[in-house]
């Protein structure tokens, strides 16, 4: 097994963590897809339709099965960002296919991303995805990013 040293490459933003989440989700990489979380049990985790995950071994539990169930590929669209000088908030559309013999299925889950500065850098602290839908919601790219 590798560590978080051999697997994560330098997390230097929330961007970088939120690219690396990502790109091991689409690759099915428990291992780097772990090392972008913090090492701390009080890590969140809420995947469409299921329970709230507490911990990195529920995380690490929920993702193991979830990569054994098939290929998929989840793409951030419409990210809205809220930065502080050791917290950011993401809140996105996640664009979901799922590949099967059948072919490919497309849906979509409402987001939310936390991440939180530590001593080894910028790390996931909380992912909650709403259940999903088929339909795509409006783009909201273009509203204000400052809500009253």
């Amino acid at each position: 097994m590798r560590s978080k040293a051999q697997t994560a490459h330098l997390m230097a933003s929330p961007d970088d963590v939120e690219t690396q989440f990502y790109e091991a989700v689409r690759d099915s990489d428990l291992e780097r897809l772990m090392a972008v979380w913090a090492d701390d049990d009080d890590v969140v985790c809420v995947l469409p339709g299921g329970p709230r995950l507490v911990g990195v071994a529920a995380v690490r539990a929920a993702f193991e099965a979830l990569f054994s169930s098939g290929r998929f590929q989840v793409v951030p669209e419409q990210v809205r960002r809220v930065h502080t000088l050791d917290a950011a908030m993401h809140s996105m559309l996640e664009r979901v296919e799922i590949r099967s013999a059948e072919g490919v299925r497309a849906g979509y889950v409402v987001a939310t991303n936390v991440y939180r500065k530590t001593s080894q850098g910028w790390r996931l602290v909380a992912h909650h995805a709403s259940p999903g839908s088929t339909d795509a919601p409006p783009d909201i790219s273009e509203a204000p990013s400052v809500l009253h």
